[in-house]
């Protein structure tokens, strides 16, 4: 590994420095602004956590919400008994269910299907046709999606890989370019870029009732860091994606930090991209704010820059100029990361699409609104880093279900969201066509913004290239790391987890108040809203808080009525993980600290009507509990295990711990979660 001077905690994949610097106003001063009074908690934390519920709020639990709210609460009971938490070195689930761990990492699923190594002394080539490492989001398609079907037996599951274990890829680990004459082998460069991506299994339930991968089925698919992707939108072909590569900035090679995804009414998956920063490295004694507002250092997380040989593959990234024109270097490389990156699974051989419309920044994922015939498409993403931002998209052009695609992602307006002492909530437009953002622009040009020098912008796919700046300009609220967002299919109301900001309180951020007790939050909060008229389209919303996470007592009060407090059966700290299954029963992962009282990371099961929330599953040790997804008939759950212990379930005591996807169904067949 490298020497990372700047920063100690750069090694970390899941680092994200601190990179805005605006005096926007802090979410935690917003919800402090609006609580009416204080109350102590009954656990040790010192005092309760609050909110105010935002004026009609469409979900609030009251009986007669719409005329509907008593059976969509019977619609989304928890049947189950809550499982402890646990610090076992295994899946835990409830009385009733059963587990069985699939697709650890390594499984052949193309090609030639080579078998995974136990010792990890597979191939770079091998690892393309294997599946990847660190699984995150996935999604399960039926194979009979396209003709409007609902297969709960046979389907697509899609997956992201978000990172890799540099030590568990390798059989040795990683050779230190420094100890090699300061390069590293190419093929172990070639395979963690391997390890990287997106997986497309084929899979399909026997008589039986076991699933098992469809050998040879054309579907089969791996997505890497090194595909060739076409960069779609208003930021295609923009000067600032030029590269030796693609001179006229229209391709690009490789998705990388694949967190959370989407899949888009139209039957394709969107992954995210996530904290690609971090494997790009500029030596120069200065960077442009498409770098500095990201955290792109002067060294690279794995040093694949200095592969042996210096393959073009390799060398992109490093994004030093080398004094000449843009077209003769990777300069402009970094600028091709940060986008939802379309990929059609049902068609095998097409080229994965990157969607710039959606913005740049750590997409953690996105959440697609219901669709409307006739009406534009809308989708969420939030932005995981501290102190960063929540933002919504709206195509220009209708959806139709006959015609629906990619295309619609191409053209619309950027939003982010801007949170109001009062409950209400504005949806502010990123776009030079609005006179009110291009005033707003106009006022700053000349000025630091944060520690941006600001300029200026050049044009819209200048904003779109630098959404954080965009989103500092226009004065929108800053989270405690957004995460996973969901859309309640019963209401319309939209859900995000805000995992934790372990900086609150320090650097010269705002201290305790009566929302937030801790100096240092580290256990996170739900976040929700419902938009103006329950059109998605709206530019203004009114919000509350679902629930903060937290220890035994930990309440969360609206208006004055504590409506959750929190007990052995549901304490978790740092929600990351947020999906609604088909019945709309809200499911939250995590990932946070394993210590007591929370033990291993878990998935929890929560009524969006009553509050009521069940701890369902706990991961083995030492893992993030992460993606989650069914088939229709919600009888088959699929979740992932991220980075456990080495000896669950597949790998080697002690050496090379392997992910995997848990399966997870009711012993008598039923619905899960009922």
């Amino acid at each position: 590994m490298a020497k990372h001077d700047l920063d100690p905690n750069y090694l970390d994949p899941n680092y994200e420095p601190i990179v805005n610097h605006s005096d926007n106003s802090p979410f935690h001063e917003v919800l402090a602004a609006r609580l009416q009074r204080r109350t102590l908690m009954k656990g040790s934390v010192g005092a309760a956590l609050a909110s105010i519920m935002g004026v009609g709020f469409a979900g609030c639990g009251s009986d007669g919400d719409n005329g509907t709210t008593s059976a969509n609460a019977a619609a989304t009971d928890l049947g189950f008994k809550a499982v402890p938490t646990s610090n076992a070195n295994e899946v835990v689930v409830p009385e009733g269910y059963s587990s069985q761990a699939f697709l650890p990492w390594g499984t052949p699923i193309t090609g030639s299907y080579p078998e995974f190594q136990e010792d990890a002394s597979n191939s770079g080539a091998e690892q393309e046709q294997q599946v990847g490492m660190h699984h995150d989001g996935m999604h399960f398609f039926p194979i009979d999606q396209k003709a409007g079907g609902k297969s709960s037996t046979e389907g697509l599951l899609v997956m992201n890989h978000e990172y890799i274990n540099q030590g568990a890829l390798h059989t040795h680990g990683p050779t230190n370019a420094v100890d090699n004459g300061g390069v590293r082998p190419a093929d172990e460069v070639r395979k963690e870029i391997a390890a990287h991506g997106v997986s497309v299994v084929h899979i399909k339930r026997d008589g039986g009732g076991t699933w098992d991968i469809v050998f040879g089925s054309p579907f089969n698919r791996r997505i890497t860091g090194n595909t060739e992707m076409d960069i779609r939108g208003p930021v295609r072909g923009y000067e600032k994606l030029f590269t030796r590569y693609s001179p006229d900035g229209t391709k690009t090679r490789g998705t990388l930090n694949n967190c959370s995804m989407g899949p888009t009414p139209w039957g394709t998956y969107l992954a995210a991209e996530e904290n690609w920063h971090g494997y790009f490295a500029n030596g120069a004694n200065s960077q442009p704010r498409e770098q500095t507002r990201h955290g792109v250092g002067s060294s690279s997380r794995y040093d694949w820059e200095l592969a042996e040989g210096s393959a073009d593959q390799y060398i992109r990234f490093d994004i030093t100029p080398s004094g000449g024109a843009a077209t003769g270097d990777y300069r402009n490389e970094a600028n091709t990361y940060g986008y939802m990156v379309e990929i059609d699974p049902f068609t095998p051989e097409s080229k994965p699409q990157k969607r710039t419309a959606l913005g740049r920044f750590g997409h953690e994922g996105v959440i697609f609104a219901p669709v409307k015939e006739g009406e534009p498409v809308v989708c969420y993403s939030g932005d995981d880093s501290r102190f960063e931002y929540i933002y919504k998209f709206v195509s220009s052009k209708p959806y139709y279900a006959a015609t629906a695609g990619g295309y619609l992602l191409d053209e619309g307006t950027l939003y982010v969201a801007r949170f109001n002492e009062d409950g209400s909530g504005d949806w502010l437009p990123l776009s030079l066509n609005d006179a009110g953002f291009a005033a707003k622009v106009q006022a700053v040009e000349g000025t630091l913004v944060g520690e941006v020098q600001f300029d200026g912008f050049a044009n819209q796919a200048d904003v779109l290239l630098n959404s954080r700046l965009a989103a500092d300009i226009a004065g929108a609220t800053t989270m405690d790391r957004p995460e996973w967002g969901a859309v309640d299919p019963n209401s319309g109301d939209v859900y995000f987890t805000l995992t934790n900001n372990s900086n609150r309180g320090k650097d010269g951020y705002d201290g305790i108040n009566a929302a937030n007790p801790n100096e240092i939050n580290r256990t996170g909060h739900i976040i929700r809203w419902a938009e103006e008229s329950n059109d998605h389209a709206a530019v203004t919303f009114n919000w509350d808080i679902f629930v903060f996470a937290g220890e035994q007592g930990t309440e969360t009060v609206v208006n004055g009525e504590v409506l959750v407090t929190l007990d052995d059966d549901n304490i978790f700290n740092s929600p990351d993980g947020l999906w609604f299954d088909y019945n709309g029963r809200l499911w939250i992962q995590t990932d946070g600290s394993d210590a007591a009282p929370y033990q291993n990371n878990m998935m929890l099961a929560a009524n969006p009507v009553t509050r009521e929330i069940k701890r369902f599953f706990v991961g083995p040790q030492g893992c993030e509990v992460t993606g989650v997804s069914s088939t229709p008939d919600v009888r088959t759950m699929f979740v992932n295990i991220q980075h456990p212990e080495a000896d669950w379930p597949f790998g080697t005591e002690g050496s090379h711990p392997r992910d995997a996807t848990v399966i997870v169904t009711r012993v008598d067949g039923g619905v899960v979660g009922v």
